[in-house]
C-alpha cells in the first residue's frame, strides 16, 4: 500500500505557496516586455489576465475540495476527461511550471548583475547553485520548504507595499498617455503574454494532499491570493509605468523594471533594495515551482501514468525524493542549455490551454452526476463563471501567435504520445466527461427509441421484382407487418418491373397472367398477417427511382426489400444498395433470409455505443409477433473501463424496460468485434445490425463489417439503415466514435 503524505501546510502557509510563485518574474521581469506591447494600459493586461485566470480558481477550489489529492491540474482533468487528457495536463503543466521556474531564475541573473559585477557564465553557475539548493530544501520536506516560502512571501509583500506607497507619490499622468499604443489587439497581446504571472494561484492543488482542512484551507487561500494579487500587480505597474522614462522600460532587454523604477524616485539605494527584494521574490517563486510540479508525476505515477519509482516516498524525509530530483533535473537543463526568457510566452500559452481543460473538467465533473463528486465548497454562478473562463482561455490563445500556439501543440503531441506509448496498457479509467457524454448520447438514443415505438405512420414500402421468389415474399411480408401492425399501419407489397427505354410506359400498364398470379399469391400470403397488405405493381425504366419515388408519394416510414449479395457488395433489385441508402426518404431495411418459420431469438448487435431506434423497433415488432425473446449484444473493448461497461449495462436496462416483448442484454468483451459478436449471437433465430452506405472502392479496399458480420451469422439477418444518419455530419459521427 502507498505511502501518504503528511498534512502540515495550514492556511497561511498553503497562501504563501500560491502568492509565492505569483510574485516572482510576473512583476519583477515581465512588466517591461509586455508594456512594449500595449503601452501604460499594461495596468489593465494584468487586470484582464486575473479575471480570466478567477473562473479555473474557483473551479479547481471545488475539484480540490472533492479530491485532496496530490497532483492538482493533471489529477482534476485525468478524472474528468480520461488518462488521455490527464497525462496530457499532466505533463503539460509540469513542462510549463519548469519553464516559469527556469525564467524566473534567469530574471534573478538580471537583478544579480545589479548588486555585484561577475561574468555572465558566473549568473549561469549562480542560477545552477540556487537551484540545486532549492532542490535539496524540498527533498528535506514541505514543512521547511513552506516555512521557508511564508517567510520569504511576506517580507516581499511589505516591500510592495512600501514600493507602491512613496512611488504612488511620484506618478507623472503625462507617462500615462497614450494609454495604449497598439489597440485593443495589444492590450489582449500583452494579456496572453503575462498570464502566466497567474499560474501559481492553482499551485495549491498540487499540494491539496498535504494542506490541513481542505475544504476550508483551500478554497480561501485560491480565490484570496488571486484577488490579493490582481491589486498588487495592478498597484505595481501603475507605478512602474508612471514613474519610468518610457524608452528604457520599453526597451528589448529591460528584465529589471522593479529596479528602473524604485532608482526613479528613491536613487541607487533604492535600486539596490528592489534587487535585493527581487532576488528573494524569484527564489521563492523557483521555489514554488519545483515544490509544486514535482507532484505531477508523483501523481501520475500512482495512477500508472509514470514509472513506480516516481510514487515512492523517502522513508527519511517523507518526500517524492524521485520526482524531486527528476523536475530538479530538467530545471537545471534548461537553465544551462536553454534561453528560457523566449520560452516564458510559450509557459503561458499553454497555461490558458490547461486552465480552460480545468474549467471544461469542473463542468465535466457536475454534468456527470457521480455519486463520489462531493465537493466540500462549491463554485458559484455556475456555469456561467466556467464559461467565461472557456471563452476568455480561446479569445488570449489565439492573440499568442503561431509560434507559441506551436509549442503548446508540440508539448500536447508529448503527452499523447506517452500515454499512447505507456499509460494506455497500464490503465482502464474512463473520465467524468466522456461518462456524462455518454449518458447524454444514451439519454437522447432512449428517447429517440421510445418515440420510435409509438411513433410514425406505419407505412411500410415491400420493394420487389419478378425474381422474387414466394418463400422470399412470404419472409418479407412477415417482418414488414409485424413493423406496421407495431404503428397501426399497412403493408403495400410492389413489384417493379423494368423495361427498356425503347418501350414507353403504357404500353406495359395492361395486366398479364403473371401480375395476377402475384396479387393472388399475396393475398394468400397475407391472410393471417397481423397488418393489412396492399399488392400492386408498377412498370418503370428506372427501377430503383421508382421505388425512391413510390416511398416519398406514400409516405413510407420504411422501405423493406431482400438483400442479394454479388461478390463484392450487395444489392436489392439489381441495384446496389447503397443507392437505397442514400437516396430513401425513410429508413431502409434489408433482409438475408435463412428461414423465419420459427423464431425463439432476435438478437440486437452493436459493434460500439447505443442501439438506434429502428433496430429496437425492428427487434420488437418481430419478438412481439413471433412470441420470440429479444437479446441486445453490445460489444466493447476487453480492456474498456469499468465506468464504460456500468454505463453501457445501465444503458442496455433501460431499453429492455422500453421493449413490449420480453428482453436480456449482455455486454460483449472482445479484442475481435466482429468475431466476439458472431459467438455472442449464438442460436439467434434473427440478427438485427445496423450497416452505412459507403463507396464501392472503400468496399473493395477494407471491406463493409455489416457484410461481413452478416456473411458470418447463421440467422436471417436484417440490417438497418436509419434515415437519420443523413442528417448526422462527419463531427458528430467522429464524436460518437470517440465515446465509445
Amino acid at each position: 500500500m502507498p505511502k501518504s503524505l503528511e498534512r502540515d501546510l495550514g492556511l497561511y502557509a498553503t497562501i504563501t505557496i500560491s502568492i509565492g510563485a505569483m510574485i516572482g518574474s510576473g512583476i519583477f521581469v515581465l512588466p517591461g516586455l509586455a508594456a512594449k506591447k500595449t503601452g501604460p494600459s499594461v495596468i489593465f493586461a494584468y487586470i484582464l489576465a486575473g479575471l480570466v485566470v478567477l473562473p479555473a480558481a474557483l473551479s479547481k477550489s471545488e475539484m480540490a475540495t472533492a479530491m485532496p489529492d496530490a497532483g492538482g491540474t493533471y489529477l482534476y482533468i485525468d478524472r474528468a476527461m480520461g488518462p488521455l487528457f490527464g497525462t496530457i495536463a499532466g505533463i503539460g503543466a509540469w513542462f510549463s511550471l519548469i519553464f516559469k521556474s527556469a525564467f524566473a531564475l534567469v530574471g534573478l541573473g538580471a537583478y544579480v548583475l545589479l548588486l555585484v559585477s561577475v561574468p555572465g557564465s558566473y549568473l549561469v553557475l549562480l542560477s545552477l547553485a540556487l537551484g540545486g539548493l532549492l532542490i535539496g530544501v524540498n527533498i528535506a520536506g514541505v514543512k521547511q520548504s513552506g516555512q521557508l516560502q511564508a517567510i520569504i512571501v511576506s517580507l516581499v509583500l511589505l516591500s510592495l507595499v512600501v514600493f507602491v506607497l512613496d512611488g504612488m507619490t511620484y506618478v507623472d499622468s503625462a507617462q500615462l498617455h497614450p494609454l495604449t499604443t497598439h489597440g485593443s489587439g495589444g492590450i489582449l497581446a500583452a494579456t496572453g503574454f503575462v498570464f502566466v504571472s497567474y499560474a501559481g494561484v492553482t499551485k495549491i492543488a498540487s499540494v491539496a494532499e498535504e494542506v490541513e482542512n481542505p475544504g476550508r484551507n483551500i478554497p480561501i487561500a485560491m480565490i484570496g491570493s488571486v484577488v490579493v494579487m490582481m491589486a498588487v500587480y495592478a498597484l505595481t505597474v501603475f507605478v512602474i509605468v508612471g514613474v519610468s522614462p518610457p524608452d528604457v522600460l520599453m526597451a528589448n532587454d529591460m528584465l529589471t523594471p522593479m529596479a528602473l523604477a524604485a532608482e526613479q524616485f528613491a536613487g541607487r539605494w533604492g535600486e539596490l533594495i528592489m534587487a535585493v527584494i527581487a532576488v528573494f521574490a524569484l527564489t521563492s517563486m523557483a521555489n514554488a515551482g519545483i515544490l509544486s510540479s514535482s507532484r505531477f508525476p508523483f501523481a501520475m505515477s500512482r495512477d500508472d501514468l509514470a514509472p513506480p519509482q516516481l510514487g515512492e516516498v523517502s522513508e527519511r524525509f517523507k518526500t517524492p525524493v524521485v520526482s524531486v530530483l527528476l523536475t530538479g533535473g530538467l530545471l537545471l537543463g534548461l537553465i544551462a542549455f536553454i534561453p528560457v526568457v523566449d520560452l516564458a510566452k510559450l509557459a503561458s500559452a499553454f497555461k490558458i490551454l490547461i486552465f480552460t481543460f480545468v474549467n471544461v473538467a469542473l463542468i465535466a465533473f457536475r454534468e456527470s452526476g457521480l455519486e463520489s463528486y462531493d465537493p466540500a465548497f462549491t463554485a458559484p454562478l455556475y456555469p456561467w463563471v466556467q464559461l467565461f473562463g472557456i471563452v476568455g482561455g480561446i479569445v488570449l490563445l489565439t492573440q499568442m501567435g503561431l509560434v507559441a500556439i506551436g509549442g503548446a501543440v508540440g508539448i500536447i503531441v508529448i503527452g499523447v504520445g506517452w500515454y499512447l506509448g505507456y499509460g494506455r496498457e497500464k490503465t482502464d479509467r474512463g473520465g467524468a466527461a466522456l461518462d456524462a457524454a455518454r449518458r447524454s448520447v444514451d439519454s437522447r438514443s432512449l428517447s429517440h427509441v421510445e418515440q420510435a415505438l409509438t411513433a410514425g405512420s406505419g407505412q411500410v414500402l415491400v420493394a420487389m421484382d419478378e425474381e422474387t421468389t414466394e418463400h422470399r415474399e412470404r419472409a418479407l411480408l412477415h417482418v414488414a407487418a409485424s413493423v406496421a401492425a407495431r404503428r397501426e399501419g399497412e403493408v403495400h407489397a410492389v413489384r417493379f418491373q423494368e423495361i427498356p427505354e425503347q418501350l414507353t410506359l403504357s404500353s406495359a400498364t395492361e395486366m398479364d397472367e403473371s401480375d395476377r398470379e402475384f396479387e393472388q399469391q399475396t393475398g394468400a400470403l397475407a391472410s393471417d398477417l397481423p397488418a393489412p397488405v396492399h399488392p400492386h405493381e408498377i412498370v418503370s425504366h428506372d427501377v430503383k427511382r421508382a421505388v425512391i419515388n413510390y416511398a416519398a408519394e406514400m409516405e413510407a416510414d420504411l422501405i423493406l426489400g431482400g438483400w442479394k449479395p454479388d461478390h463484392y457488395h450487395a444489392e436489392l433489385l439489381g441495384s446496389d444498395v447503397d443507392y437505397f441508402m442514400e437516396h430513401a426518404p425513410c429508413d431502409t431495411v434489408f433482409l438475408r433470409d435463412r428461414g423465419l418459420e420459427s423464431v425463439d431469438e432476435v438478437a440486437v448487435l452493436t459493434r460500439r455505443g447505443f442501439h438506434r431506434p429502428l433496430k429496437v423497433l425492428l427487434a420488437d415488432a418481430l419478438a412481439v409477433q413471433y412470441d420470440a425473446q429479444i437479446r441486445f449484444l453490445t460489444a466493447v473493448d476487453e480492456d474498456a473501463s469499468t465506468d464504460h461497461v456500468a454505463a453501457t449495462e445501465t444503458h442496455l436496462n433501460d431499453l429492455e424496460a422500453l421493449c413490449t416483448a420480453t428482453t436480456t442484454s449482455e455486454v460483449v468483451r472482445t479484442s475481435e468485434t466482429i468475431a466476439g459478436l458472431v459467438s455472442a449471437a449464438g442460436n439467434a433465430d434473427v440478427a438485427v445490425i445496423g450497416t452505412v452506405a459507403s463507396s464501392r472502392m472503400r468496399e473493395i479496399a477494407l471491406g463493409d463489417p455489416a457484410t461481413e458480420l452478416s456473411d458470418r451469422l447463421r440467422a436471417t439477418v436484417l440490417l438497418a439503415h436509419p434515415h437519420e444518419l443523413k442528417r448526422q455530419g462527419i463531427l458528430r459521427a467522429l464524436i460518437t466514435r470517440i465515446l465509445f
